[in-house]
C-alpha cells in the first residue's frame, strides 16, 4: 500500500468518526469491553497509565476511564482527534491526547497498558506501531490488540471484499445509505441466528442483537468503509506482537470471528 492509499484511510476514518461521534449504549458500555479483551481481566486496569492507540472518538478511552485507568494516553491520527478531546472532556485531568500515526508515539513516561481494538489490522505494516507500542510500555506491562479473524469469516468475505472494492470508494451520503439499506437484511439475519446455526450467529446474538438500530448501521459503515483491512490467521495475529519483541503471547477467538491477542514486553 502507498502513503497515499495509508493517508486516504487515515482520512477514511477521520470522516467516518465526525460524522458518527457519540458513543452510547452497550457500544460504549464496559459490558462490551470486557468481551472484547477478555485476556485482560479490567481489574488489572484500576489506577493503570494506559496508552490506547487509534482513539478514533474515546470509546476505548471512556471504557478505560469506566475500568478504573488512572491515566489514559489517546493517540489518534485523523481528524476524529478534536470528536475524542470532546467527549474525554469530563475526564480531562485524567486523559492526555496526542495527534500523531501510532509508529510515531513517543512518550515522556511509560505506561503499564497498551490497547488498540480495530486498529492494527487497517495498518498494511503494523510492525513499526507496534514497536513503537514497545518502547512505551514499562517491562512486564502488556498490550492488547483486537483484529479481524480469517478464521470464521470466510462466507462474510465473499459477500462484503467484493462490495468494498465499490463502496470504500463512495462518498459519505452515499455509503450512509448504503449503510441504512443493508440494516435490513442485516436486522432479518440477527433474528434467523436466534433459531439457527447460521455463519457468525454467535456474534450476530451475543453483540450485533444488543446494538441500537443507529449504532447498526454505524458497523455496516465501518465494514465497508476502510481503503485497507487484513483478515489475520491465529498465527498471524500472534506472530505481528511476537516480531514486536513481545514473549508470552496468546490468542482468544472472539465469538469465532476475532482475535483479542495480548503479549508482555519483557522484565530484562
Amino acid at each position: 500500500m502507498s502513503k497515499d492509499q495509508t493517508a486516504k484511510t487515515i482520512d477514511d476514518f477521520g470522516v467516518q468518526w465526525t460524522n458518527f461521534r457519540d458513543n452510547d449504549g452497550y457500544y460504549g458500555s464496559i459490558e462490551l469491553f470486557k468481551d472484547a479483551f477478555p485476556l485482560v481481566p479490567v481489574e488489572e486496569i484500576e489506577g493503570q497509565h494506559v496508552l490506547d492507540i487509534g482513539s478514533g472518538t474515546g470509546r476505548i478511552v471512556n471504557m478505560l476511564l469506566a475500568a478504573g485507568a488512572g491515566h489514559v494516553t489517546a493517540v489518534e491520527p485523523s481528524d476524529a482527534y478534536d470528536v475524542m478531546l470532546e467527549n474525554t472532556e469530563h475526564a480531562r485531568e485524567k486523559v492526555t491526547g496526542i495527534r500523531c500515526p501510532g509508529n510515531e508515539i513517543d512518550l515522556d513516561q511509560a505506561c503499564d497498558l497498551v490497547f488498540s481494538f480495530g486498529v492494527i489490522h487497517h495498518i498494511p505494516d503494523p510492525k513499526p506501531v507496534l514497536e513503537a507500542a514497545f518502547r512505551a510500555l514499562k517491562p512486564g506491562g502488556k498490550i492488547t490488540i483486537w483484529v479481524y479473524g480469517w478464521e470464521g469469516n470466510v462466507p462474510y468475505l465473499a459477500v462484503v471484499l467484493p462490495m468494498r472494492m465499490i463502496t470504500s470508494h463512495l462518498p459519505h451520503w452515499a455509503l450512509q445509505l448504503v449503510s441504512r439499506l443493508m440494516d435490513i437484511p442485516l436486522v432479518i439475519y440477527v433474528w434467523l441466528c436466534r433459531f439457527l446455526p447460521l455463519p457468525l450467529a454467535k456474534y450476530m446474538r451475543e453483540v450485533i442483537a444488543k446494538l441500537t438500530p443507529e449504532k447498526r448501521v454505524w458497523n455496516i459503515y465501518d465494514q465497508l468503509n476502510p481503503a485497507y483491512a487484513k483478515y489475520y490467521r491465529r498465527h498471524e495475529a500472534i506472530s505481528v506482537l511476537e516480531e514486536a519483541g513481545f514473549v508470552d503471547v496468546d490468542a482468544f477467538h472472539r465469538h469465532g470471528y476475532s482475535w483479542s491477542v495480548v503479549g508482555t514486553k519483557p522484565e530484562a
